[in-house]
């Protein structure tokens, strides 16, 4: 008598075969980008999933610019496109770098908290880490803006946001840097409550 298992096996060898596969290497900076949209609206939470799309996505090759994420004309179209694609991906790294170390930071030095300093210390050492990793993306977002101000610009329709991103950098509404010195500011206070914290305090 045959078996169930045995029926079951030959019938996921037989799909395999039978059935074709969908999956494809990816090779664009735009397909990465759009990867990352995908994360972020199923699994916000997943974080370094997230950055990890966008950083593939900087190192990538553009795709023809038949393919681009908006309509294309000309090489000045095509050199903004590029310029505005890599200080917006950066831009989103700063935000994703912020919300993974703040899943490490410790906003408050609760005394019942001292038994848990040193695991607690660590952990504000690694949201420090990720804290710096967004600076560094804030500033290379900096770079691509003041690339920018030596292309002549296009109206790009699909992307047209992301215009608005290079004109708050530049007026100074969207300052990562602030935002960046503040979470390090208040994370250096934490260390220190923490750091002065002893067998008297719990």
């Amino acid at each position: 008598m045959v078996s169930v298992k045995r029926i079951l096996l030959v019938f996921i060898l037989f799909l395999s075969f039978v059935v074709p596969s969908f999956s494809y290497k990816l090779l664009y900076a735009e397909e990465y980008y759009k990867l990352y949209h995908q994360n972020l609206y199923q699994y916000p939470e997943d974080y370094t999933g997230n950055i990890w799309f966008l950083e593939q996505a900087l190192g990538r090759p553009f795709v023809n610019p038949l393919n681009a994420l908006t309509k294309i004309d000309n090489k000045k179209e095509w050199e903004r496109y590029r310029y505005l694609f890599y200080m917006h991906v950066n831009l989103k790294l700063v935000e994703q770098y912020r919300h993974l170390a703040r899943s490490y930071d410790k906003q408050t030095a609760y005394f019942f908290n001292a038994p848990w300093k040193d695991d607690t210390l660590k952990s504000l050492n690694i949201a420090e880490s990720y804290y710096k990793t967004a600076e560094y993306y804030w500033k290379e977002a900096l770079i691509w803006v003041q690339k920018l101000k030596k292309v002549h610009y296009y109206f790009l329709e699909n992307i047209q946001f992301w215009e608005d991103e290079r004109i708050r950098i530049l007026s100074g509404e969207l300052d990562y840097k602030d935002f960046l010195d503040n979470d390090l500011s208040h994370l250096d206070k934490v260390r220190k409550q923490f750091e002065a914290m002893d067998a008297s305090t719990y």
